[in-house]
């Protein structure tokens, strides 16, 4: 079965290389609209849309059974969901707001896939992973504000990346705050007999 991730995310590409699929890029081009107000309802919403779009897409041009996985993931602090920063001050207001502290990373995923001749079908989770991080100067997130690093993550931070230094402990699936619960992709997979 081919497998189409529905994101351009290079976070989420090398996360499923590193677990050994196969799979081809098709990021999704939808407009995505929230509708819900919890952190992991949103999540699975999004990512929901992202795979249906790129489901109907395939549905007319792919001839073998595929699946996509759809993901999005936003970051939770004090009941406000952060999501990409609009910009170099938004990131380091978000930076200002979850240093010090812990915070949640909430990753949904959906599955979408279709058999020929059938209609598709989806399955749709989030999982949560707890992050705690060092308390940070003004100075210190001023600078890596500037590295330009936060500015395309949800949070406004890379736990792979320069943030590392700051981060103090994760309760959870790393994977999950890099941007890919992808342990929990394979199980679902594998138990609808999808890989």
């Amino acid at each position: 079965m081919k497998i189409y991730l529905a994101s351009a995310s290079p976070r989420r590409k090398e996360l499923l290389k590193q677990v050994g699929l196969s799979f081809k890029t098709r990021p999704s081009t939808v407009e995505e609209k929230i509708t819900k107000t919890e952190p992991d309802e949103v999540v699975e919403e999004l990512s929901y849309q992202k795979a249906v779009d790129v489901c109907g897409k395939l549905s007319r041009e792919e001839k073998e059974d595929f699946v996509v996985i759809g993901a999005d993931t936003v970051v939770s602090c004090w009941g406000e969901i952060l999501g990409k920063p609009k910009d170099k001050e938004d990131a380091v207001r978000m930076l200002k707001k979850l240093q010090g502290g812990s915070h949640q990373v909430y990753t949904g995923v959906t599955l979408a896939w279709k058999y020929q001749n059938m209609s598709a079908m989806y399955a749709t989770f989030s999982e949560c992973t707890d992050v705690t991080m060092y308390s940070m100067t003004d100075q210190e997130i001023r600078q890596y504000a500037d590295s330009g690093e936060p500015l395309d993550k949800a949070g406004a931070y890379a736990i792979q990346g320069l943030c590392a230094a700051y981060i103090q402990g994760i309760c959870g699936d790393y994977n999950n705050v890099v941007g890919l619960p992808v342990g929990r992709v394979c199980q679902e997979l594998r138990k609808r007999g999808l890989l």
